[in-house]
């Protein structure tokens, strides 16, 4: 049984910092591509960050520069260290893993599983 485990929101003001983490069970997470996702109240779940094994990464133009995903394969975790962040990135934040072939997509619908999601929430 797949289970994804996010952790890390909060709340914070605008200009500050989190990290988010992921930490997956019963896959061969090395394998998987690992995605950060995120919803906002009335808005569609949109893709914020994908990382594949290596260097291969993605990232929403809104978040470029100032968000970093990247996974230790070792210990079957992917991180989102967001900084300086800003009131529009609020939102709860999900975690999810699409099954080989590792296609580096940014639709949500195209990943297996998923966590329970972690709200982050940055006031101005």
């Amino acid at each position: 049984q797949v289970q994804l485990v996010e952790s890390g929101g909060g709340l914070v003001q605008a200009g500050g910092s989190l990290r988010l983490s992921c930490v997956a069970s019963g896959l061969t997470f090395s394998n998987y591509v690992m995605g950060w996702f995120r919803q906002a109240p009335g808005k569609e779940r949109e893709f914020v960050a994908i990382r594949w094994s290596g260097a291969s990464t993605r990232y929403v133009d809104s978040v470029k520069g100032r968000f970093t995903i990247s996974r230790d394969n070792a210990k079957n975790t992917v991180y989102l260290q967001m900084n300086t962040l800003k009131p529009e990135d609020t939102a709860v934040y999900y975690c999810a893993a699409r099954r080989p072939p590792p296609l580096l997509t940014t639709t949500p619908q195209l990943y297996n599983y998923w966590g329970q999601g972690t709200q982050v929430t940055v006031s101005s």
